[in-house]
């Protein structure tokens, strides 16, 4: 057992907490929107909480861990969905979120420290420079720009711009390793694929240089449509549409959103599907027009409502909100992360939805997809076990729609990450100990793990960098 009180004596003038109750509130996530998860990881907590705001300072901390042999796991703001941030075996819970300084902002790119939240980092560089990020996740008013990197993937924006696994959307990261002597490291281009959506296994990011693009006083849409097809077949003209500028394009079945998006419900019509978009305001007209072609009825716009006090972005209905308003509903349902591969995403889409009557209520999010439009699911699931869950997840994936499981809180198993024996060996370099996040890279842990499954990974191997 670490001796605590001899660590906090050595980290004095760090911030540092240890009451049981602020230090297992802060040990959490929004792991329990899988049941599964739920039933696995609900006792986990950490031993002390230390929040630097500093580069300096987590350089002491994670010397200090070091030293001790004691587990560090960074956390930005805990909103992921899957573990990515709980200290599966104690220790130090590192909070980045006092790292919030914004340190430059230039034509297309702002450099910031890790703990800044989304939303307000957006602020800022809209009133400095009429820019924004290129795209962030549904949680942007809580979510920190560290914890994106290091444990989202896309988000609102993704439909003109793509992912993080893309190159050029992270732009610099700066990271700590976790060795007796720690270093800095700074990575670029190919380099970043070994931290982004890494879990903060192998170094701690202290600064972030990204991408920035033009902002626009974005138009909340809602159309409504008579079936959940007629919204994907919608969406999918929208969103291959090359002339009109759109941030989100969301098709959701009904009843989710009348029963569900109770803001917006004095809006929404029973009984109708709907997409839920974002449009830059001089693409509005070309909008309306395809909606009106396709039979889609314009239920939303925030540009024509006196006032949005109180009423939540519609990114805030999308993405995994979705499935946060339906849980706190309903707590049968929970979720999957599916994978309809383009050119034929809207029949796969068709097919599947078809197959679960009842069960499964589609929500999906269109996005670039090595560089061509296609979709992703996070539709909603009535859970009723672990065994009929598995059984869905294959039916998806034997009719060629790849599942990132969310119900897994592994690298590996939740088939976002890639480990490869570059990964691996980076892993071995940057936190020899094994005390980064233990217990989240299956590879570390398993001497005999077979890097040559034949799985397909949304985060691919660095060993395909390297022979490109």
């Amino acid at each position: 057992m670490a001796d605590y009180e001899t660590i906090k004596a050595e980290l004095d003038g760090i911030a540092v907490e240890d009451n049981p109750r602020l230090v297992q509130a802060k040990s959490r996530d929004f792991y329990w929107y899988s049941p599964v998860l739920k039933a696995q990881l609900d006792n986990v907590t950490g031993d002390l909480l230390v929040s630097p705001k500093n580069e300096a300072e987590v350089i002491k901390v994670l010397k200090t861990a070091f030293a001790h042999g004691v587990p560090v796991t960074p956390r930005g703001a805990g909103t992921g969905n899957y573990g990515q941030a709980m200290p599966l075996s104690g220790g130090i819970v590192l909070d980045m979120s006092k790292m919030d300084e914004v340190k430059e902002i230039a034509p297309g790119r702002v450099v910031c420290g890790p703990g800044i939240v989304i939303a307000k980092l957006d602020k800022i560089t809209k009133e400095h420079s009429g820019q924004e990020l290129r795209f962030h996740p549904s949680t942007a008013q809580t979510a920190t720009i560290g914890g994106f990197i290091a444990g989202g993937s896309g988000g609102v924006g993704s439909v003109h711009w793509g992912g993080l696994r893309d190159l050029g959307n992270i732009l610099r990261l700066r990271i700590v390793t976790m060795e007796a002597e720690p270093r800095v490291i700074e990575l670029s281009t190919w380099d970043l694929q070994k931290v982004s959506h890494a879990y903060g296994t192998n170094g701690i990011i202290t600064e972030v240089e990204m991408p920035l693009t033009t902002a626009h006083d974005w138009v909340d849409v809602i159309v409504g449509h008579e079936t959940f097809m007629d919204a994907v077949v919608f969406s999918d003209k929208l969103a291959r549409s090359n002339g009109i500028l759109l941030k989100e394009v969301a098709p959701i079945a009904a009843p989710i959103p009348f029963d569900f998006f109770t803001r917006h419900k004095p809006w929404l019509k029973e009984g109708e599907a709907v997409t839920v978009l974002m449009v830059a305001p001089h693409s509005m007209s070309a909008m309306l027009a395809l909606a009106e072609r396709m039979k889609g009825e314009v239920r939303f716009r925030s540009d024509e409502v006196e006032s949005m006090k109180g009423i939540p972005h519609v990114y805030e209905l999308a993405w995994n909100h979705t499935t946060l308003r339906a849980l706190k509903f309903d707590s049968s349902f929970t979720y999957l992360q599916t994978q309809y591969p383009g050119p034929n995403h809207v029949e796969l889409v068709r097919k599947t939805t078809e197959m679960f009557p009842g069960e499964i209520f589609g929500h999906l999010e269109f996005l670039r997809f090595d560089g061509q439009v296609q979709c992703s699911g996070l539709p909603l699931i009535r859970y009723t076990t672990e065994e009929r869950l598995d059984e869905i997840i294959l039916l998806h994936e034997e009719n060629g729609c790849r599942v990132f499981n969310p119900h897994r809180y592994t690298l590996e198993e939740g088939g976002m990450k890639q480990t490869d024996q570059v990964q691996l060996a980076f892993k071995k370099e940057t936190d020899p100990e094994g005390l980064l996040n233990p217990g989240k890279m299956i590879a570390w842990d398993n001497p005999d793990f077979d890097f040559n499954s034949g799985q397909n990974y949304l985060f691919p191997g660095l060993q395909a960098f390297a022979e490109a």
